[in-house]
């Protein structure tokens, strides 16, 4: 609930301040809190996935069933059966292959530098280095790097679309906000939106997959994969 905190309070929990971070602290930070980075399951290709299917277990009763009717002689339904086995996975890699494409999507929104204030001095850095209680500068056309509080604001304006669908960017603010939902939220900075319009700075509160973005990757990797009409239909 960063939002609804007093600048004071929330530099304290961060162990930050205007002046942000030096380098041994952001060191530190990197070691404990890890990269800021999306992960992602290890890629599989389209025939590691059709091949997946085959493993669920009422696939493999009907290519059971489809053997025991090839052996009675039942060759017209040995082929339906066959038919609808493979119309159930292609169904299924269709599934599992929109669900890892959607990962990649989200991925495509990290920016691959940000600026940040470290020593007292204004440096780019790779992006995936930003950790939590990072001051990092914003700018039009910057992709936001992390999750962040802002701390300064000057005709700041953010799309945020990527992650509340909202069209209109949304004005940004440093006062304190009640707690409110996500696209409601004009004191904090998101990874994957892009500022608009304006300029500011922002003390980072999550990187990675503890941002907004990243509780969506997570979802969408943990979901159980929707199950076709045929697994549906044999579970009753």
């Amino acid at each position: 609930m960063w939002h609804t905190k007093e600048l004071g309070q929330v530099f304290a929990e961060l162990s930050s301040g205007k002046q942000g971070l030096t380098e041994e602290q952001a060191e530190r930070r990197l070691e404990e809190s890890g990269y800021n980075e999306l992960r992602e399951r290890k890629g599989r290709g389209i025939f590691s996935i059709f091949v997946e299917q085959f493993k669920d277990f009422f696939t493999g009763v009907l290519i059971l069933a489809t053997v025991v009717s090839f052996l009675l002689g039942e060759t017209v339904d040995a082929y339906v059966i066959l038919i609808i086995v493979f119309i159930n996975a292609v169904m299924g890699l269709a599934q599992e292959y929109k669900a890892e494409k959607a990962i990649e999507r989200l991925k495509e929104l990290s920016s691959p530098s940000a600026t940040v204030l470290r020593d007292r001095n204004i440096r780019a850095i790779p992006a995936r280095e930003v950790v939590p209680g990072d001051i990092i500068i914003l700018k039009a056309g910057d992709f936001i790097p992390a999750d962040a509080r802002v701390c300064e604001a000057s005709y700041l304006k953010v799309d945020e679309a990527s992650l509340t669908g909202e069209s209109i960017p949304s004005t940004k603010v440093t006062e304190t906000m009640p707690d409110v939902p996500l696209a409601d939220r004009e004191n904090m900075v998101y990874l994957g939106t892009v500022i608009t319009d304006g300029k500011g700075k922002a003390v980072v509160t999550a990187t990675g997959m503890n941002t907004e973005m990243g509780k969506i990757a997570e979802e969408i990797q943990a979901m159980e994969v929707e199950k076709t009409p045929l697994q549906g239909k044999l579970e009753k």
